[in-house]
């Protein structure tokens, strides 16, 4: 019997120094649901057995395959070459629908609190998410859910 599974995850979602246990959950259940790779880079600002982090990720987390990192360094090693990483902020000018995603593309966030600190944010393409009404940002979990499915849109073509 063959797989229908790909060989390789639709994308990967990497989440730099997250803060807060219920928007890694839900993004963990974006994940599941999409079939991409969940990366995690320390430090956190939680536990991952955290109950807020239980509650959110529900019984998705089996269905996630999850990857912590000690620092950006452990997580950078770890990358096939050639690897494409998108680096989300507020900064960027390039909106995501144009970014012309492909199967295995890494999608980066950072804190809730600070975002990628400049010297991540400098040194990687960069994308934004539109916010036409105004406001500092968007939740992370909810930057994180609309960035994945518009990277899913554009590679399977929903």
């Amino acid at each position: 019997m063959t797989s229908s599974l790909p060989a390789s995850p639709l994308l990967h979602v990497v989440l730099f120094e997250p803060e807060k246990a219920g928007n890694v959950g839900n993004v963990a259940r974006t994940c599941a649901v999409l079939g991409a790779e969940l990366h995690l880079i320390r430090p956190f600002g939680f536990h991952l057995q955290d109950r807020e982090f239980r509650r959110a990720v529900m019984d998705y987390l089996q269905g996630v395959q999850l990857h912590e990192y000690a620092n950006w360094t452990a997580f950078q090693d770890s990358l096939p070459a050639p690897a494409r990483v998108f680096a989300f902020s507020t900064h960027a000018s390039e909106l995501h629908t144009r970014a012309g995603f492909q199967r295995g593309d890494y999608l980066l966030f950072g804190p809730e609190s600070r975002g990628l600190p400049v010297w991540l944010r400098d040194a990687l393409p960069k994308l934004k998410l539109p916010q036409p009404g105004g406001g500092r940002s968007l939740n992370l979990a909810v930057a994180a859910g609309v960035a994945a499915f518009e990277a899913g849109r554009q590679i399977e073509g929903w």
